[in-house]
């Protein structure tokens, strides 16, 4: 079957290749791939966690094909989105059901396979947070996909979302989203803040914990800025605010978020953010213009 393959020598390290067939065991779903998303994370450190001929993907949306021997799944012609850590860019790549949610009626494939890694990655760093009705969040990285499903959902459960971008370009639309406040960087953010989704890193993060108030939280869950940060806990002892810094990591299995986040986007309460649509067969153009920062929300390409 035909897939993209990580290639360090090839434009933005993916190209096409005839690779096996995957093997499928009881509790896991044969999907005839119809549509996948590019997450700006696994493109960036591609190096680090593939292997050059490894098919990568995260996020895919199709059709069953083969269903789970274990009748835990879906029968066989189902409409569904997944994730799995590996293998998603493909013609077709196996699932356990545990991952697996049914597409609603009215919900596209393009669409679906926007969300499981950046929709489920806010939705779960969201909740870390704890109950932030009334509550002042400040969301860093806000113009990508997993910021911009962030500030729809942090809005919906009653924050004051404060949404942090690199650039006025990259803050527009935010508004419409349910963002209170658009900033570019944090340097006029003065007032304490209740939580952070912090999706950049480096100086920035530091940034943050420094506005979290008595109480508050960072979750740590991207480093697009690839740069370490320095924290000067000493002088946040002085401030006597007692506050934690999380490494955030997504939790499977996926499926009730999923499922959550399916009937959001059906009933019109979510929006995808799709900023790119293409095909699968213009990746490498696909995956340049997310690593540029050229795409606001999400990469989906439909597999031809």
């Amino acid at each position: 079957m035909r897939a993209l393959v990580y290639d360090p020598h090839a434009p933005a390290n993916l190209r096409f290749d005839e690779v096996a067939e995957p093997s499928v065991t009881e509790s896991q779903a044969l999907i005839e791939v119809r549509a996948i998303a590019l997450n700006f994370g696994e493109l960036h450190f591609i190096d680090q966690m593939r292997r050059p001929g490894e098919v990568p993907g995260w996020d895919s949306a199709g059709v069953v094909a083969q269903a789970a021997a274990d009748g835990s799944g879906p029968p066989v012609g189902t409409r569904v989105v997944g994730f799995s850590g590996e293998a998603g860019w493909a013609q077709r790549r196996v699932v356990a059901t545990d991952n697996l949610a049914e597409l609603p009626e009215f919900v596209e494939f393009e669409e679906a396979a926007a969300l499981p890694v950046a929709g489920v990655t806010a939705l779960q760093a969201l909740r870390a947070l704890g109950p932030v009705v009334g509550r002042r969040v400040l969301i860093t990285g806000a113009s990508g996909g997993v910021g911009r499903f962030a500030v729809q959902l942090a809005a919906r459960a009653g924050a004051h979302v404060v949404a942090a971008v690199g650039s006025p370009a990259r803050g527009e639309g935010l508004e419409e989203l349910g963002a209170a406040e658009v900033v570019v960087g944090l340097d006029t953010v003065t007032e304490p803040v209740f939580g952070v989704l912090d999706n950049v890193g480096g100086r920035l993060l530091a940034q943050a914990f420094s506005l979290v108030s008595d109480g508050g939280s960072v979750q740590s869950i991207g480093m697009a800025s690839n740069e370490p940060t320095t924290i000067n806990f000493e002088q946040e002892r002085r401030t006597g605010n007692r506050k934690r810094l999380e490494p955030f990591t997504v939790r499977a299995p996926f499926q009730d978020d999923l499922r959550y986040l399916l009937t959001l986007l059906a009933d019109g309460e979510l929006d995808p953010q799709i900023g790119l649509r293409d095909s699968w067969e213009n990746t490498a153009a696909a995956a340049q213009a997310l690593l540029g920062r050229k795409v606001a929300g999400k990469a989906v390409l439909q597999v031809v």
